[in-house]
């Protein structure tokens, strides 16, 4: 890209199947150093704590109420990512409008929507190509019956840099209180 790009709303190539929403805003190559996109958080989503070797990340808060994570816990061992604490007693972010998270490489970090609306948020993703992931996790829960199979979803993630903590769910199972099972 040897120019500037101007969209209009909801403007953007879409990349779904299951829970994934998410419109590509700017692709990787031709000189984006990033990849943007527009992402739409189903009820119940989980994408698991995970982390990358190379790449940052920055999410913010369009629409809606998400929980989020950024830092390295006491312990990795806790299956479920928001019962995790750092060393210095950091926990979750619940957070609205405006909440921002910022991944730098090496740091665990998840985030997940436990309310009953969707949620919306912008993604940022450095190196670009992030898209390349979505599509090939999309076209993986497009082709699934029920809960998304783990070994495949961190086969495709080990691929692109994912090095997956928790599980990712998809938001077709909660549990009682909300969260994803």
């Amino acid at each position: 890209m040897t120019k500037g790009l101007m969209l209009p709303p909801g403007a953007g190539r879409q990349i779904t199947g299951g829970g994934l929403q998410a419109t590509l805003k700017v692709p990787g190559g031709a000189g984006a150093l990033t990849s943007t996109f527009e992402v739409v958080i189903p009820a119940g989503y989980d994408v698991g704590a995970h982390v990358h070797t190379v790449g940052e990340e920055l999410f913010y808060v369009v629409e809606g109420e998400v929980d989020l994570l950024a830092f390295e816990p006491l312990s990795r061992a806790t299956p479920d990512w928001h019962e995790w604490e750092s060393a210095r007693g950091q926990r979750y972010l619940h957070g609205g409008r405006g909440a921002l998270l910022f991944v730098p490489a090496g740091t665990p970090h998840a985030f997940s929507n436990p309310t009953d609306r969707p949620a919306i948020l912008l993604f940022q993703s450095a190196p670009a190509g992030h898209e390349d992931y979505f599509e090939e996790l999309a076209a993986l829960l497009r082709a699934t019956h029920g809960p998304p199979d783990q070994a495949a979803i961190t086969e495709i993630r080990t691929r692109h840099d994912i090095h997956q903590i928790t599980p990712f769910y998809d938001g077709s199972s909660r549990r009682s209180n909300g969260k994803p099972l």
